[in-house]
């Protein structure tokens, strides 16, 4: 198994370990959830790029990569939604656009057709890592802006994102003369 594909389960399994140190209500445990986080996020692009640089990258990686992306990112809000430091509404918002551009990405898949991953998905990403990644290290006040916390704000920025880059991979989607969603 090479280095990347490696990262990746790492990713993969700091889930849990993020989960156990954030619901157990330690002292600090917000901010050691959140570092555990953000170490865990920051593989993500870490693993692609040592892939692409090594020229290995692999289908377990093409498979697992994107996989552990949704989990840790599910896992985050789920949780979140658990503590009340979110909305429910959020989570399902964002879980149900990742269920509904990877069932687009399998369809196109199903008849040849491939959708690249765009830089609003990018954007997308690193909208919710940053959201997710404040509100775990206590919503400081963006006093001179606003009332509203920075991580909730982060989180509505997020959420636009998030909207905005399905609604991209539909409209790409669409586009394709070879795929039909109609």
């Amino acid at each position: 198994m090479n280095l990347a594909n490696k990262l990746t389960l790492s990713r993969i399994f700091l889930i849990p370990v993020f989960m156990l140190v954030l619901l157990i209500r330690i002292p600090f445990g917000e901010y050691m959830a959140a570092l555990i986080f953000i170490i865990a996020a920051s593989t993500d692009g870490l693993d692609g790029y040592i892939a692409r640089k090594r020229k290995q990258i692999t289908n377990l990686g093409k498979l697992m990569d994107p996989l552990a992306d949704k989990l840790l990112i599910s896992a985050a809000l789920i949780s979140l939604v658990e503590l009340g430091k979110i909305s429910g509404w959020i989570a399902v918002v964002i879980i149900g656009r990742e269920f509904f551009v990877t069932g687009l990405r399998a369809i196109a898949a199903a008849e040849g057709v491939v959708i690249a991953a765009s830089p609003l998905g990018k954007i997308k990403t690193i909208s919710q890592i940053v959201a997710i990644s404040a509100i775990l290290l206590n919503n400081f006040p963006l006093s001179l802006i606003t009332d509203l916390p920075f991580g909730e704000y982060a989180m509505y920025v997020a959420v636009f994102f998030t909207i905005w880059s399905g609604v991209d991979y539909y409209l790409k989607a669409r586009k394709s003369s070879r795929l039909k969603l109609e």
